[in-house]
């Protein structure tokens, strides 16, 4: 199989739904095996971004909020979105700052993901933020925030625990402490 070629091949596609942040597609295909079928594609019109903030006693910050679309709640790392032409570090700085009124002076790229790719093409950069000082968060007016500060042991817990699912946050945390762990931060 050659790694390089697609093997679909798509014999029509029409557009289901469309709004500001997303793009969903149908498309008639014929599929690798050569039967017909459909496929669904949810395009996404940003880069999700993600930022774990690391403060000097090993502290993080995690953000809780309720997710309309799994209709629970959620405890996650610092994320949001960023438009596409932008260096994403920019705006995982934004989402940081918006959500916890945390600023770093260091940030270090640890996680590149596509977050779903059987359905979307949604990729994601996530940072790691450190050398952090307060400041005033600005949530968006959508945003019903609570950010709570914890040491990165409990936020790692929580993920072991099944506490943490968001995708973004799990990601985050194994790679942080997989670093800790073979002294890539201390």
């Amino acid at each position: 199989m050659n790694e390089q070629q697609n093997p679909w091949k798509i014999l029509s596609e029409k557009k289901v739904y469309e709004n500001p942040w997303i793009k969903l597609t149908e498309f008639d295909v014929i599929n690798p095996s050569g039967g017909k079928g459909i496929y669904g594609k949810v395009h996404f019109r940003g880069i999700a971004t993600g930022a774990l903030p690391l403060d000097e006693e090993l502290n993080t910050y995690l953000v809780g909020q309720y997710r309309f679309t799994v209709d629970q709640y959620s405890w996650e790392i610092p994320e949001g979105g960023g438009a596409f032409g932008v260096d994403p570090v920019e705006s995982a700085k934004r989402e940081l700052l918006e959500e916890t009124g945390l600023v770093a002076e260091e940030w270090t790229k640890i996680v590149e993901m596509h977050l779903s790719n059987s359905v979307t093409d949604e990729y994601a950069v996530i940072y790691l933020a450190r050398k952090l000082s307060q400041h005033m968060a600005s949530p968006e007016e959508t945003e019903q925030l609570q950010v709570k500060k914890v040491p990165f042991e409990e936020a790692y817990q929580m993920v072991e625990r099944g506490e943490i699912l968001d995708s973004m946050s799990v990601a985050a945390i194994l790679k942080v402490k997989l670093m800790l762990a073979d002294g890539r931060i201390s």
